[in-house]
């Protein structure tokens, strides 16, 4: 009888502590089903740090509402630092480089302390930073454990095997340092097979630039990586606002090699297309013409259309409705 009332206050002092230490399965009395709701702490997205003006809404396009064209002051420039500098809490309240210092500091402690602490596995500091390296470096692409095993090994790792990169992998997982994308499943007329490879993601892609011991002037002489980064960040706020919408965050990539960056689909069926984009006029109509391809590809007769498509970029000087009806939007302007 006592040791059961010592367990119930051992967990009752961890909720009021907050304590970071996950407590052991078996001392725990009551699954909490029916008794405690759990709720995801996201870093903030753009819109809750005051960066986006939050002029077109998600909600409103899913119920069919136009907007006029919305203008955006965020420059790319803008974008490499709020990339960089991360949905962090205590970060937005900073500026300048002391801002930026915040996902430093955390990387430093995931591979010091965190990694050897999670699930009592004691692991090498080194190999995690190896590994958060090689995940930056591959960050929004669908690459197997083995491509970044591969990495890992030309980055002066000593032995290694892909269960060591699973078992790395899981524990980022558990810590929420990584969420990787899964890919959507629609019915299709087409008769390519659907990819279902997840696609890598960091919750913040602040935890890859600082990975990388990158900053923004370092994402600016590099687009093409930065395109790359961009999406990440991006697929965060879509993640905070496809919550609240009651949806989750997918990808989507057959055999013929079409692709949707991301697609967020609610719980009443409604889905949307969205594209990611630096922006420029080339690479918005790649991304408009994919959607528009994916979308007839789809077989109506077993689900709906799409109730919109959209190319999410990281600049732009508005958001917009093209004549074929994709909206464009600079991540600047958006919000649930």
């Amino acid at each position: 009888m006592h040791n059961e009332i010592d367990k119930r206050n051992a967990f009752s002092q961890f909720i009021l502590t907050g304590s970071t230490v996950t407590p052991q399965a078996e001392d725990t009395v009551h699954s909490g089903t029916g008794r405690i709701g759990r709720i995801k702490m996201r870093p903030m997205s753009l819109f809750e740090s005051g960066e986006s003006t939050g002029s077109v809404s998600l909600r409103s396009l899913f119920d069919g509402e136009a907007f006029e064209p919305q203008p955006n002051s965020l420059k790319l420039q803008d974008i490499a630092y709020l990339t960089c500098r991360g949905g962090w809490p205590q970060a937005t309240l900073l500026e300048g480089e002391i801002a930026l210092d915040q996902a430093f500091e955390y990387v430093d402690d995931v591979c010091e302390r965190d990694m050897q602490r999670v699930d009592g596995v004691k692991r090498n500091a080194e190999r995690a930073r190896l590994l958060l390296r090689s995940y930056a470096r591959n960050v929004s692409q669908q690459v197997s454990y083995g491509t970044i095993k591969a990495d890992m090994l030309s980055n002066d790792a000593n032995t290694l095997d892909e269960d060591t990169v699973a078992d790395y992998i899981k524990a980022l997982k558990k810590l929420f340092v990584v969420e990787d994308l899964a890919a959507w499943n629609p019915n299709i007329r087409s008769k390519s097979a659907i990819r279902t490879s997840d696609t890598r993601h960091f919750i913040d892609a602040s935890i890859g630039t600082a990975a990388l011991g990158l900053g923004p002037d370092d994402l600016m002489n590099d687009l093409d990586s930065f395109g790359l980064i961009f999406e990440d960040m991006a697929v965060r706020d879509l993640r905070v606002f496809a919550e609240a919408l009651d949806g989750k965050l997918y990808h989507y990539r057959d055999s013929s090699g079409l692709e949707c960056d991301t697609v967020l689909h609610r719980r009443n069926g409604t889905y949307a297309l969205i594209e990611i984009k630096l922006g420029g006029e080339k690479l918005i109509n790649e991304g408009a013409e994919a959607m528009k391809t994916l979308a007839m590809t789809i077989d109506t007769a077993k689900m709906k259309n799409p109730s919109f498509m959209m190319v999410l970029t990281a600049v732009g000087s508005y958001a917009y409705r093209r004549p074929d009806g994709v909206f464009v939007v600079p991540i600047g302007c958006l919000k649930d």
